[in-house]
């Protein structure tokens, strides 16, 4: 199972990203899926979950409101839509598959 996130850069605060993360080896349509994101000082933290039923998401309240995860079954590819983007948003923005595999990562920096 391989999991590669895409679309990390840099941005300034109030902008927008989209991550993607493209997943071989497992088929994501009845599957829990999730971005995490970790900092040196937080660890790693949920940023969201998208439900087995494909329809349903989760987040913190934290992210509630910003961050919109979606997936295409299609293309096995889940995807990570952030807005007004905050310096404390700052994170290495992994993918995850609950119990099966992580992503490498891609970095996300927030800064004027």
């Amino acid at each position: 199972v391989k999991l590669v996130e895409s679309g990390g850069g840099s941005v300034q605060p109030g902008g927008s990203l989209r991550l993607s993360c493209v997943v071989s080896g497992f088929t994501i349509s009845t599957s829990l899926m999730s971005w995490y994101r970790e900092t040196p000082g937080k660890g790693r933290e949920l940023v969201a979950h998208s439900m087995s039923d494909g329809v349903n998401t989760v987040y913190p309240s934290s992210m509630q409101g910003r961050f919109t995860i979606s997936r295409d079954n299609g293309l096995n590819t889940v995807y990570l839509q952030m807005n007004n983007l905050k310096v404390e948003d700052t994170a290495v923005y992994y993918c995850n598959v609950p119990g099966i595999a992580w992503g490498l990562g891609t970095q996300v920096t927030v800064s004027s």
